[in-house]
């Protein structure tokens, strides 16, 4: 790669920064040949966050997208295409009004902007696909592996979705890492319902925090596509078509969830944190 890249680092599914998802997104130089897997591939182990955001424009306006984690490239991923729209926006490589559509390994996905509501900061919405759990019995070590009661289980062929009895159990919990890598799976996600006073008091219905060592994240900060397995999961718990969602990293942030004839809406701000130059 000749070129200088410019490479900008976004906070996903927050409004202030050092909070949310961290993802690198990489708008590569029209015309000229698709970089090698392997330099995306190493590009994001050196920037050693959870995702690493490739765009190419595409002749017909729309754009090519793919995510690697430092391990792997992955087929869906939402804070990093989050995070893509906001700085074409930002750069003006979009229109502020423009609908963008992305070309995936998860088909197209679209994002547009919200209108910002009052004493919130503006929104981008990502259409898609709803991803619900089937009950399944636990996998080999996964119990063992997040070192809690489950209270329900299911899988949906990318995740694993684990249900406990509290808020508290999911915050406090202290997975094995290490075994939970050898479960056969993108990911493990932990949820509960949200405690019915700092729920309604903090505005969000359910929490979770998401783990995927065998792609190379231990604990994801803020993770837009585990929501689409937790948006139909707790839709039909709870009986409502809207929702938001707490992921309870450390970082934290909320996911805006709503959910349509086998399509999933999640929206969320997102803040530009650094630039930096690809020159090698």
């Amino acid at each position: 790669m000749a070129e200088q890249i410019e490479l900008v680092q976004v906070d996903a599914f927050t409004d202030r920064p050092f909070r949310g998802n961290p993802a690198v997104v990489c708008v590569l130089p029209e015309g000229g040949s698709e970089p090698a897997d392997s330099w995306m591939q190493d590009l994001a182990r050196e920037m050693n966050l959870s995702e690493t955001a490739f765009l190419r424009r595409r002749r017909d306006g729309d754009w090519h997208l793919r995510w690697f984690t430092p391990e792997a490239e992955v087929e869906l991923c939402g804070h990093a295409t989050l995070a893509s729209a906001h700085v074409l926006w930002q750069d003006g490589h979009a229109a502020k009004g423009e609908l963008i559509r992305f070309h995936t390994l998860s088909g197209v996905l679209t994002a547009r902007r919200l209108p910002a509501e009052a004493g919130d900061a503006p929104r981008v919405e990502l259409d898609f696909p709803a991803q619900p759990p089937a009950a399944q019995a636990p996998a080999a070590g996964l119990l063992e592996g997040l070192a809690v009661d489950a209270t329900w289980t299911g899988f949906n062929g990318h995740d694993w979705l684990v249900e406990v009895g509290s808020e508290a159990e999911v915050r406090s919990a202290e997975p094995h890492i290490a075994t939970l890598a050898e479960i056969p799976a993108r990911g493990v996600i932990l949820t509960a319902r949200a405690d019915t006073d700092r729920g309604r008091r903090e505005g969000y219905d359910f929490v979770s925090r998401f783990f995927a060592p065998a792609v190379g994240v231990d604990e994801d900060p803020v993770t837009g596509s585990a929501h689409c397995c937790l948006g139909p999961y707790w839709q039909s718990e709870l009986g409502r078509d809207r929702l938001v969602g707490f992921q309870a990293s450390r970082r934290g942030g909320r996911v805006h969830v709503a959910l349509s004839d086998g399509r999933i809406l999640l929206s969320g701000p997102a803040v530009t944190v650094m630039r930096a130059r690809w020159v090698a």
